[in-house]
This record gives structure tokens, sequence and C-alpha cells, in this order.
């Protein structure tokens, strides 16, 4: 395959939104109605105050702007570039019936970067008050929490299994939505808050559970999902078949070095990506911009039930990429251990499955092969309930039962995120959420029990 030469790069792995000129953001902040009992409030998940931080622009208080914002939301950085706003708080936008919807999210993000620009700390840590709090996980929930309670005066500490910080912002999250340069100087934000991050730690490997329920007066568990679970089909071995979210993240880890070393990932000619979520699109689109001849995205489901935002299946339409709806994967086709073709059955919608969906069944004798050298599968991934175990937590259906303060039942051990949302959407915005609600969770209990036990 030739190699892209690094401006074609640049312009294909360029943020999708670019930033916003100072006139540009002052143009559009004072298109905003201001408006009283504002929806667009209502709509975020954490609350941001959006007409207040949008007047603080149009009068050039872009440090007042970004302190309303992370008072709310200290993933702001990320959500600005990664939320579904047209489905939360541009699409609750007053203007959006006849006019356009204010930009909120790139008005947000023009903010956002000019504080980290400034390298301005907008928050002062309470006194020490003694008490320290684990946090397993170094994604947006558990990042959130700990910088709200460290806030607070708490003694933090985050225990991240992988080498980076920062979860799925770090390492699941395309380049052309978020450079990872982001996402790690939102971890430098948490850090300056006197939050300690330790990374290559596992629970359960080089710390126990139990360890960590002694040393520490409460633990926030915000791990998000595990690894993707096989297909159980045949081929599934071959050279050629990787998974969705190690696919994104060599690009991310490449990108941090430097663009030009996007050019020595291996990418098919000719690629197929099974699934039809925001992360399959997201695969789909890398692949695409790294050259791939041909990209097919195969779903067993029709198109009206993709799981994947409207908007994010009509952008990957406009990159070209090919979709086969009603077609359900059965092997891999190999030829001296590499793949050369997915191999599928034509399905048409059966009766209603335990989700109300029509389960898929497969027509008689209508296989076909996809000719294809790579198989991208982005099919979800399986649930933590190893971990759970070792904290002796219950569960509700794989995921981590919580109540309102997103208590365990373990009541020194608090869970948030990806390993607790058995409804709803997973999204970063409402992983920050869950961490800003698991601190208040944990001050409150601890202001109640702890300290009146001393």
């Amino acid at each position: 395959m030739t190699r892209l030469s690094l401006e074609v790069l640049e312009e294909k792995f360029s943020e999708l939104k670019p930033p916003m000129t100072a006139r540009e953001a002052r143009v559009e902040a004072n298109r905003c109605l201001y408006c009283f009992d504002a929806p667009c409030i209502r709509a975020c998940p954490t609350h941001i105050d959006v007409p207040t931080f949008i007047r603080k622009i149009s009068t050039d208080n872009l440090t007042g702007a970004a302190v309303t914002i992370l008072e709310a939301n200290l993933m702001a950085a990320t959500c600005a570039r990664v939320c579904p706003v047209e489905e939360l708080c541009e699409g609750a936008c007053v203007l959006g019936g006849d006019h356009k919807p204010i930009e909120i999210g790139r008005l947000q993000r023009h903010a956002m970067d000019h504080i980290y620009d400034k390298q301005k700390l907008p928050f002062t840590p309470a006194p020490s008050n003694g008490l320290r709090v684990a946090v397993v996980g170094a994604g947006p929930a558990g990042l959130s929490c700990a910088g709200e309670l460290a806030k607070r005066g708490y003694a933090v500490t985050i225990l991240e299994k992988n080498p980076l910080p920062g979860g799925l912002s770090t390492y699941g999250i395309v380049v052309m939505r978020e450079p990872i340069r982001v996402a790690l100087e939102e971890v430098a934000l948490i850090e300056a808050l006197g939050v300690e991050v330790r990374t290559g730690v596992e629970v359960g490997r080089d710390v126990s559970a139990n360890q960590l329920l002694t040393d520490f007066d409460a633990v926030f568990l915000s791990v998000g999902m595990g690894s993707v679970p096989h297909l159980g089909i045949p081929g599934e071995d071959l050279e050629g078949v990787t998974e969705a979210l190690s696919f994104i993240a060599e690009t991310k880890l490449a990108e941090k070095d430097g663009l030009e070393h996007l050019r020595e990932l291996p990418v098919g000619r000719f690629v197929t990506v099974i699934g039809a979520g925001n992360t399959a699109i997201d695969a789909a689109t890398i692949a695409k911009r790294l050259g791939a001849e041909r990209v097919t995205i195969i779903y067993r489901r029709g198109e009206g039930e993709m799981p994947a935002y409207d908007f994010e299946y009509t952008f990957i339409k406009n990159e070209g990429v090919e979709f086969r709806f009603f077609s359900q994967p059965v092997g891999v086709v190999g030829e001296n251990g590499r793949v050369t073709g997915l191999e599928c059955l034509r399905v048409e919608p059966g009766p209603p499955g335990p989700d109300g969906r029509a389960l898929p069944q497969a027509v008689p004798g209508s296989a076909f092969i996809i000719p294809c050298d790579q198989v991208i599968k982005a099919i979800g991934q399986e649930k933590r309930v190893d971990l759970f175990a070792h904290f002796g937590l219950e569960q509700e259906r794989g995921y981590v039962k919580v109540d309102a303060d997103l208590r365990t039942t373990n009541p020194k051990v608090f869970a948030g995120g990806d390993c607790v949302r058995a409804t709803g959407d997973a999204m970063t915005v409402t992983a920050t959420q869950d961490g800003k609600v698991a601190a208040r969770g944990i001050h409150a209990w601890l202001g109640d029990n702890a300290l009146a036990a001393d």
C-alpha cells in the first residue's frame, strides 16, 4: 500500500472541528439568547451553566468562562470535543428549531483551550482533612471523582493498570476528535490539585482489594469495561483479525510521538469492520483515512437499529465506507495463516429477543464471502465481573449495583462510569457526572460516619 505523505496525514488526522478564532467566538457568543431556565443546561449531564460561560466569552472573559465550565465538569476539554452535542446541549438549543443552534461545544473548547494554553490552575484545594480515597481507573469518571475530592481536601490516589492515564480519552477516542495531548493535559490538571496518579498498577495483581479497603477510607471504582469478546467463529485467530479498541489505541499512541508515525501502522487494502456502534464507526474512519481502498461495515441488523448516532452514520457514509446490513459473520477465511475474506450469512428479523429487538435468523443457502485482508471486531466489551468479585460487590446483569449516590453493596466502595451503566448511554460526559456524584456521596458518607467514629 502507498505510504501517505505527512501533508496528507495532517489533513486526514487533524481535528474534525477546528478551533475558533477570538472573533468567531465573540460573534457566536453574541448569538446566544441567554435563556432563563435554559434547556441547554438541563440537556447537559454535568449541568454546565452554558448561558453564563457564553456571556463571559462575549465579554472576552475567557478565564471566567473556563472557571464556570470547570466548576461543573473537570473533563470539559475532552467533552467539548467528543460529546454528542447534537443529541445534548446543542440539540436542546432554542435557536435550533428555526435557526442554527449555538455552537456550544466549540465555544466550550475555545474557553478550555485558553486556560490550558495559559496553564492556569483555576482552583485551590481545601486544607487536608486527613482522609484518604483510592480511585481505581484513570478514565473520565475516576479523574472527575479524584479532582472533586481533592478540591475538598482529600488525599486521593488513582491506580491505573495502563502505562498512560486518561482511559478511553487517551486510548479509545480517535485522533480526529481528540488528540492524546488533550487527555494528558486534563490528567495534569487533576494532578495539580494534589492527586497522585500511579500507572501500571492493577488491582488483583499488584495490589489486593483487601489492601485498598484497609489502607483507604473509601474506594471509587471507575474501571470501564473489559476486553472485546470472541466472536466464536472459525478463523478468528488468523493474522489480520484485530479488535477496534486496540486498533484505535495504536493510532493514538503513534500520534503522541508525531503524526508521521501513523505511516508505520499496518492497515489492510480491503477492511471489514464487524459491528455498527460508534467504536465501529471510528475504526472504519481510521482504516479509510490510513489508506484502505475499501472499508465495509458488517451488521446483523438493519440500518434503523444501528447503535451509532445518526450524525456518525451520516459522517461515515461521506467517508466512502460501505455497509452490509442483515449480514451475520460465520467464519474468517484465510490462506497461509492470513485473512483473505469474511464469510457471512444473510439474515432476516425473527421473533423478539429478551431486549425486545427482533432476533436475526439466518436465511438458508445465503452464504457469501466478502474478500478482505483485515477484519476489525467492534462488538462491544466484556464486563469486569472478576474485579467486582474481589470487592465482594453485588452485580446486576454484569454491572456493579449502585444506589443514587453510586454506593455499592459494600458501604466503603462507590462505583461509576461504564461499569455501572446498565441503562442509558455510556458517554464521557455521563462518566464525568458519575465522578461528581460519587465524590459528593463519599464526602457525605465520610463526614457523617468516618469522622463521627473518630
